[in-house]
């Protein structure tokens, strides 16, 4: 769904990653600062069983220093170990529960491990105040038809990086739509044509289109009339949008 006054909806990628690091809550506050509609992020599970945030399968990319790298998966360590560890946040891994309570805005929450669906589930059942601003999304399907099934009611959308990736699903993306119970289709720009548009809108879905690099981009996704578009720095993004906005008129 648009944002305020029709306007596309800006998503801030993993916070405002251009200008902050990554999944902290640093880049989770510049996020809000900036005004996007919706703050991206991604979830896994701890060998203790805690949900926390992290894009990748292990630390390394995002080391701060030594402590963090070569530690191997993730999902094998505990959370009192990866809080342990400075990332290039300053700081070790952060909570679900901890960003939750750090933001105000709509958490675009990106499934990463299919494991964490029933804890998710738990999570949201004591914290209704948090599913009620949750938008799910996954590149993994089944995660999302779990989802469907454990807590229907916080909305879903499905990621590929393209149509065509869309349509390797059996019987197509309108068989991937019903399957997750998708309300949202997250795709790039290549193959996708204004008669996708239209299907997706005979469906009723939200389009978002990603990632948000240049000023082409945005002027593209106005003119198909996308629903919303995820950046690394949001507030460029605001500008272009503005801008081609204008120039649309």
């Amino acid at each position: 769904m648009r944002g305020t006054m029709g306007k596309m909806l800006i998503v801030g990628h993993r916070g405002a990653m251009a200008h902050a690091p990554e999944n902290s809550l640093e880049g989770y506050e510049l996020a809000e600062q900036i005004g996007v509609d919706e703050i991206e992020l991604d979830v896994r599970l701890s060998a203790d069983e805690e949900l926390f945030l992290l894009h990748d399968a292990t630390l390394d990319r995002t080391a701060g220093d030594d402590s963090a790298r070569g530690l191997g998966p993730a999902r094998e360590m505990t959370l009192a170990e990866l809080r342990s560890v400075v990332l290039d946040s300053g700081f070790g891994v952060v909570t679900l529960q901890e960003m939750y309570e750090a933001t105000r805005t709509v958490i675009q929450l990106e499934i990463k491990a299919p494991e964490t669906v029933p804890y998710l589930a738990r999570y949201f059942e004591a914290h209704p105040e948090h599913a009620a601003r949750t938008q799910l999304t996954s590149f993994k399907e089944e995660p999302l038809r779990e989802a469907m099934e454990l807590f229907p009611d916080v909305p879903r959308g499905i990621i590929r990086h393209d149509i065509a990736a869309a349509e390797e699903f059996e019987g197509g993306w309108e068989k991937l739509v019903d399957h997750t119970g998708a309300s949202r289709i997250c795709v790039g720009f290549e193959g996708l044509t204004d008669q996708h548009v239209q299907a997706f809108r005979d469906r009723g879905l939200e389009l978002h289109l990603w990632p948000m690099r240049s000023f082409e981009n945005m002027r593209e996704a106005v003119r198909l009339g996308a629903d919303g578009t995820t950046a690394d720095d949001p507030a460029l993004a605001m500008d272009w949008l503005d801008e081609a906005d204008a120039a649309s008129t």
